[in-house]
């Protein structure tokens, strides 16, 4: 099968799937107890994306100042933190990260 043919099918399954999760419980009200502990899973899903790529960037956990992912991601949870503007985070950790990169390479 083609590659390009896999990829199309594999979006479409995605697609499908959401939108039946969306369109199934835009019709039900869940209830408090569940609305409240939903609201925890974008930060639970995201800690556990970020995490193990700023503290195991080999592999092996680095908290010392060489580890320049831990350096960039500090950066940007510090602007997060002052300045509540997601694409100015992104921007200052990317660019901190890179910066880091070329210098110490």
């Amino acid at each position: 099968m083609s590659p390009w043919l896999i990829i199309l099918l594999m979006g479409l399954v995605t697609y499908l799937i959401r939108l039946s999760l969306i369109g199934g419980l835009g019709k039900v009200d869940l209830p408090p107890l569940v609305g409240r502990a939903l609201r925890f899973v974008p930060p639970a899903v995201l800690t556990a994306i970020i995490v193990p790529e700023v503290l195991l960037p080999a592999g092996t956990l680095d908290v010392s100042l060489g580890n320049t992912r831990l350096l960039a991601g500090l950066l940007a949870a510090l602007v997060a933190w002052r300045t509540k503007n997601v694409v100015l985070t992104v921007a200052a950790g990317m660019g901190a990260l890179w910066v880091l990169e070329f210098l110490l390479w």
